[in-house]
Order: structure tokens, then C-alpha cells, then sequence
């Protein structure tokens, strides 16, 4: 029987004012608990608990059923298990698993979600925990106690007695135990350990700063884990790519185009790491000849790009596999099907949308190589540290 995850989220917020709806990385901080509730194999249903209009919009958006929640249950002091009875009652549950999230860890993947509910199999209850390897103390400060260890016998923190540190993104429970006892523990409670960067809460303005940053690591090693495992050469569109697309004509009828700096830096960096670079464009404008020569890239031009891409390869002895395609119009997707790995600034064209396996935050002319560089070498740090990992 798949599991109901009910997710409470309150409008009211002391440390961090709206945190629930603050964008985190590009949406809201409650859509990545959604979501992931969503891709969790063993949940089918995911519903949200509160009493805000806004957070109830924003959920719906998401893909959430929401339950609105009384006044009366929605307070600073009000538990969670309220919350949780209030929606089980308004959805008529009485049996099966239940998942309770919390939007405040946005770092919760479907795996933690599903460990978690799988631990009902032999246990009442299960939580999300990290471990933990700290040496504890409690006051007065100036006559302080040690807290599971023996100060005049200290070991080393790798010998104490494993100890884990409650994490609430996941509680599991089966409805009816909730029902008949009202809270979250309740006769045995396993625990489903996940690593220490998937146990943040945030509660205050730190711990967002701390979320996005790991949130926007992960989101880029997802990124980059798209890329070819070896890159032997980036080509791309020059218009709409190297450019913001527009083109500024003077009184004299000379075409002149913008260019940014951090994609040169890019080029550069790029090229000295061995990678062959090619800009392919219909474009015959002396400007692209110009800004491509003091790039050090060649240029091709060719109305049929699919060919001229293939005959290119073919003299170097390229692989399509280890290519990078970067376009953001409807004749560059040939190629970037072509190629090993599609790749589309921000605002490019939807069908160039549609054909990358990577769709970039950066718009065309605005840094995207910049971007793409970070994510080719990204990859190849990631391949050299899990090559290290397997010696």
C-alpha cells in the first residue's frame, strides 16, 4: 500500500519571515519538498497543511492537494500532529503509511522519503537521522559535565559510541498508530541515516544561506552529470549564443553585435584545457569573422549546418559522442541531436529547448560558455575524485 505524505507548512514564520515561500535556487523553498515527495516511489498522494492563502497557491502550482487548516491549530505553539490529524480527518484516512514532511529540509531527496517508509516494515515508527561525532557538554559553563563521554578517558572521536542527531525531514508512521496514540513516536522507532549535507533545517536566515549553497552544488553536479564523459570539442552558434541576438545598425548601415567578456574568458580557458572549439553560423557578418579571430576559435560558415558539422568532425577525428552542441534556434537542433550532449542558453528558441539535455540559467550573450566551462570542468573533477575514490 503506497503512502499518504502530508506536508504542514504554516504561514507564520518568527526566524525567517514567508520562509516558506521564499525562492530557494529558482522556486519556492516548499516546491522541492513537493517535488520530491512527487518522485517518491512509495507515495501517491502529496497534500499540504495550512492556513495561508499564498502557500496554499503555491502548492497547488507544485502539484499538491491542499487542506486548508484552521486558526485554531495553525499558532507557534500548535503541533505538528494537529496539523496531521486535521488533514487525515478532512481526507477521511484511517489506515496506511503516512509520510510527514517538512518543507524546512529542501535538500530531501525521493531515496530519504522512501528509506524512511520502508522502515515501517518492522518498526512502528521511523525518522531521518545524521550521524553524529561531537563531544557534548552540559552547564553551568564554569563547572560544565561532559555528555556521553568520559573527559579523563577521552577517546578519540571516532571510537565514542555512534550517536545520530533527529533529522526532521521525514517522519514516517502508519495513520492508525497516529490516531490512536496523536503523536509522531509511538512503540519502536527505527532510523533511516542520510549524509549531513541532506540535514539542514532551515529555521533562520543562516541556514537558508547554508541550503542554497549546497542546494546550487547539487543542482550543477546534476548539470554536469549530463555532460560526455570525455569533451573532446564544444561547438556553437554564434547569434542568440555569443550573442544577446540583436544586432545594432548605425546610421551608416555598419551591423555591430554585443559580446561577453566572461564567455572569452571561458573560450580561453577551454582551449587551454585541450578541447577543440568551433563556431558554426549562417551568419557571414564581418563581425563574427572578427570577434571569432581574436577568440582564437574558427569559424565556419554554412547554411546547412548538420553537414558542414559532420565533415568538420570526420577531418578531426572526432567523435559526434564527445561533442558539446551549443544552439539556441530551430536549425541548430539537427546538430545538437546529433552531438553527445545538447546544450540551450536560457532563452533560447523552445525546440532548442526541447532538444538540449542541458538547458542553462545564462541567457545568449549574457556568460552562457562561462556557465557551460563551469559545468565541463565540474565533470571533470567529479571524474577525477571518483576515480580516486576507486583505487
Amino acid at each position: 500500500m503506497k503512502a499518504i505524505a502530508i506536508i504542514p507548512a504554516r504561514g507564520g514564520s518568527k526566524g525567517l519571515p514567508r520562509k516558506n515561500v521564499l525562492p530557494l535556487c529558482g522556486k519556492p523553498l516548499i516546491a522541492w519538498t513537493i517535488e520530491s515527495a512527487a518522485a517518491a516511489a512509495s507515495v501517491d498522494q502529496v497534500v499540504v497543511s495550512t492556513d495561508d492563502p499564498e502557500i496554499a497557491e503555491v502548492s497547488r502550482r507544485f502539484g499538491a492537494r491542499v487542506v486548508m487548516r484552521p486558526p485554531e491549530i495553525s499558532g507557534d505553539r500548535s503541533p505538528s500532529e494537529e496539523a496531521l490529524l486535521h488533514a487525515l480527518e478532512q481526507l477521511e484516512l484511517t489506515r496506511g503509511p503516512l509520510a510527514f514532511l517538512q518543507c524546512t529540509s529542501p535538500l530531501t531527496l525521493p531515496e530519504d522519503i522512501d528509506g524512511t517508509l520502508a522502515l515501517l516494515d518492522t518498526a512502528d515508527t521511523a525518522v531521518t537521522a545524521t550521524p553524529w561525532h561531537r563531544f557534548i557538554w552540559k552547564g553551568p559553563l564554569r563547572d560544565a559535565r561532559p555528555v556521553g563521554h568520559d573527559k579523563e578517558h577521552r577517546l578519540p572521536r571516532q571510537e565514542l559510541e555512534p550517536r545520530y542527531v533527529e533529522v526532521g525531514a521525514v517522519y514516517a508512521m502508519k495513520i492508525e498508530g497516529l490516531q490512536r496514540f496523536k503523536r509522531r513516536f509511538h512503540g519502536s522507532t527505527a532510523l533511516h541515516v542520510i549524509p549531513p549535507e541532506r540535514g539542514i533545517e532551515i529555521d533562520d536566515e543562516t541556514d537558508f544561506l547554508i541550503a542554497q549553497t549546497l542546494l546550487r552544488r547539487r543542482l550543477q553536479r546534476a548539470k554536469a552529470a549530463q555532460l560526455p564523459e570525455t569533451v573532446a570539442a564544444v561547438v556553437m552558434d554564434f547569434d542568440g549564443v555569443l550573442t544577446d541576438n540583436r544586432v545594432r545598425v548605425d546610421e551608416h548601415g555598419v551591423e555591430s553585435v554585443a559580446c561577453h567578456r566572461g564567455d572569452g574568458w571561458a573560450i580561453g580557458a577551454l582551449r587551454a584545457a585541450g578541447i577543440e572549439l568551433l563556431v558554426l553560423t549562417k551568419e557571414s557578418n564581418p563581425a563574427v569573422r572578427h570577434r571569432c579571430q581574436k577568440l582564437g576559435v574558427e569559424c565556419l560558415v554554412a547554411q546547412e549546418k548538420l553537414p558542414a558539422l559532420g565533415a568538420w568532425l570526420a577531418s578531426r577525428g572526432i567523435s559526434p559522442e564527445s561533442v558539446v552542441y551549443v544552439g539556441n534556434d530551430v536549425p541548430d537542433v539537427p546538430c545538437m541531436l546529433l552531438s553527445g550532449c545538447g546544450v540551450a542558453p536560457a532563452d533560447a528558441h523552445e525546440k532548442a529547448k526541447a532538444a538540449a539535455r542541458i538547458v542553462l540559467e545564462a541567457p545568449g550573450g549574457g556568460g552562457c560558455i562561462r556557465e557551460l566551462a563551469d559545468l565541463i570542468f565540474t565533470s571533470r573533477r567529479e571524474s577525477v575524485e571518483a576515480a580516486a575514490h576507486h583505487r
